[in-house]
């Protein structure tokens, strides 16, 4: 299919529109003052709200640290309930009791 060329009436109306379009409104004490308040409410945040110091990129985040300590605890709590069953395994195999510190007994909840 071809693409036909527009009329050049066509043409002259839509450039006498594009010359027509309405002079900018914006009054110049306006777009000062706006500036002004931009500038003083940027400062105003600067002081509030300052940068932290630089830290290395490969400095590990709050977020990281929190997720590392967790994975501590949690590889902590999993050595102590493998030794744990180690000792009743060992005690069942004996036929005695096993001997656990009071610290290894269970918690219950409400």
């Amino acid at each position: 299919m071809e693409r036909r060329t527009p009329p050049d009436g066509y043409r002259r109306a839509i450039e006498a529109h594009r010359q027509a379009a309405p002079p900018s409104r914006v009054d110049q004490g306006i777009a000062e003052a706006v500036e002004r308040q931009t500038a003083a409410m940027r400062e105003l945040s600067r002081r509030a709200f300052p940068e932290p110091d630089v830290v290395p990129d490969d400095a590990p985040t709050q977020i990281e640290q929190a997720h590392v300590q967790r994975s501590r605890q949690a590889a902590a709590t999993e050595a102590a309930a493998l030794r744990r069953a180690r000792q009743e395994r060992a005690a069942r195999a004996s036929g005695t009791a096993a001997a656990m510190p009071e610290s290894a007994a269970l918690r219950t909840t409400a």
